[in-house]
């Protein structure tokens, strides 16, 4: 069985009003929507979101009565803390105050209005001790189709990061088809580009560097770039888990999905 795509259903008696708290305090995006039904997505989230209203007959008779009840939406973040102080100041109800259990799991609750209960989660960095040896924990990360992000100029595949376990640092893979060429925009962070196959030219304040197989580009945070692949390449990337991408011309920031 190959599965290209996961969905969670939820029945509810008020779909507009879950659909509204998904979109005011998660950043979900409609996909699609009709009287009684509305599909939700997010870029970097694993697994959309259906809402569907209680009593429709798209559902067998024995179902189309029964509520979402008993499950939990469990979304894994970074920033834990400063999502709970984000959704506080915006009035979001949040129904169990951040806490972290004893296995390292930092988590916090808020209930929608047909109470559907959202759990944001980001798992603890255990404590290194005083000697930077005693409690620390070596992780191996194997990188799987999930963690794939496909745009139309490139893959990026995310290896280390804050919510595979890394403290402070962010690393990805990027695989570019031959002629390829990605969006005008900068970083907040530095970055690390180790080319690992093939050959990338890459545009900086008016200037191209040609970077081969085998070599390291470092790009200063915000300066403005542009990457194209003249051959097929791939590349390992690196960053402080923070940055985040501006686009020239446009307002506001966007995250970096393999990054989190």
């Amino acid at each position: 069985m190959h599965v290209s795509a996961s969905t969670l259903s939820l029945t509810v008696a008020d779909v507009d009003a879950s659909r509204d708290f998904f979109l005011t305090h998660l950043g979900y995006e409609v996909a699609m929507a009709d009287d009684g039904f509305c599909s939700l997505t997010r870029q970097d989230a694993g697994v959309d979101i259906v809402l569907l209203r209680t009593g429709t007959e798209v559902l067998p008779a024995e179902q189309r009565d029964r509520e979402a009840g008993g499950l939990i939406v469990a979304l894994t973040v970074s920033g834990l803390a400063a999502e709970e102080a984000r959704l506080r100041a915006a009035g979001a109800p949040i129904t169990m105050p951040l806490r972290e259990e004893p296995w390292g799991e930092r988590l916090f609750q808020l209930t929608d209005p047909n109470g559907v209960v959202v759990q944001l989660v980001e798992w603890a960095v255990p404590d290194s001790g005083t000697d930077g040896v005693e409690g620390s924990v070596v992780r191996v990360v194997t990188p799987s189709a999930d963690d794939a992000t496909l745009s139309p100029n490139a893959t990026m595949t995310r290896l280390a990061a804050p919510s595979r376990g890394s403290a402070e640092l962010s690393t990805w893979t990027v695989a570019m088809d031959a002629g390829a060429t990605g969006p005008e925009h900068s970083i907040s962070r530095e970055q690390i580009w180790t080319v690992t196959a093939g050959a990338l030219e890459v545009t900086c304040d008016g200037r191209t560097e040609k970077v081969l197989a085998g070599q390291s580009l470092i790009l200063p945070p915000a300066a403005v770039r542009r990457i194209h692949a003249p051959e097929r390449a791939e590349a390992h990337v690196a960053m402080r888990a923070d940055g985040v991408a501006s686009v020239p011309g446009t307002e506001g920031t966007r995250e970096l999905p393999w990054a989190r």
